[in-house]
């Protein structure tokens, strides 16, 4: 692991641990994971049910306090001595869950502004900028609609958008597109990888699909199960902007096969499970 203090938007893992104790039963779901993520980079977390994919993302979150370890965001640490939450550094996080969890009596663009809202920024403001965040996903013409009058992949378009209003320097995606058709799917991958592009936010992803994986990182980190720990990491070098028809040449497969076998064919490809 390098030596060198990550710059803005950079994240660094030291030794994180998660135990979970429970009816007097301990369940060791990560142990000692070591893991530095460049600012601007867009990292996948991959692997079986179970692997402690999620419980990873939810601790840098700050969803879940570790039991043990450290984590830090542009060499801030996330937690205090006394494991309080730093709250300078968790507002510089967006956080996008696997149900797109829209007010439903808010329209869209109410629902983009609420982060800006919290913050107290002017009307004005919020309005100008969730205007703008609605456009770049091409939901200019649904503003003034509520969440029930949108189809799952808008919604989960509009949560993450919501995770950027505030201008957060890491997005953090919990198998955001896990419950939506393939063809939603991959439409969204395309957006993502649009929005990663543009706004070259450090990103980190949880998925079970191989293939989506492949298409949006630059680096998959997979995880083994029981506990989770980290079996490999995986560079991935095709030039941006990726096509979804290049998962199909020779060397995406090879990627895809690779993968597939640090994996284990039992990794489900389209459909999201419990992690």
């Amino acid at each position: 692991m390098s030596s060198s203090t990550p710059s803005a938007g950079g994240i660094r893992i030291e030794q994180l641990s998660k135990t979970y104790v429970s009816a007097g039963r301990t369940t060791e779901a990560l142990r000692s994971i070591d893991l530095d993520i460049r600012a601007g980079e867009f990292v996948v977390l991959l692997g079986r049910s179970g692997c402690g994919k999620t419980t990873l993302l939810r601790m840098l979150g700050g969803l879940l306090s570790p039991s043990a370890g450290r984590i830090s965001f542009g060499g801030k640490p996330l937690y205090d001595a006394n494991h309080r939450l730093q709250e300078d550094v968790l507002s510089s996080l967006g956080f996008v869950f696997q149900d797109a969890n829209l007010l439903p009596w808010r329209t869209v663009a109410r629902n983009i502004a609420l982060p800006l809202e919290v913050q107290g920024v002017p009307a004005s403001e919020r309005a100008a900028r969730a205007a703008a965040l609605g456009k770049s996903v091409g939901l200019e013409s649904f503003l003034d609609h509520l969440p029930k009058a949108l189809s799952g992949g808008m919604r989960q378009r509009v949560s993450i958008v919501r995770a950027l209003a505030a201008n957060p320097d890491v997005l953090l995606l919990d198998e955001p597109f896990g419950a939506l058709d393939a063809m939603t799917r991959d439409d969204m991958n395309l957006m993502l990888q649009d929005i990663w592009l543009r706004e070259r936010k450090t990103v980190v992803l949880v998925t079970h699909s191989i293939t989506e994986a492949a298409f949006l990182a630059d680096r998959v980190v997979v995880l083994s199960p029981h506990p989770g720990r980290i079996q490999r990491i995986v560079d991935v070098d095709f030039a941006r902007p990726r096509a979804l028809a290049q998962t199909k040449s020779p060397q995406y497969q090879e990627l895809i096969a690779l993968l597939r076998q640090e994996v284990g064919e039992e990794v489900a490809e389209e459909v999201g499970e419990a992690s």
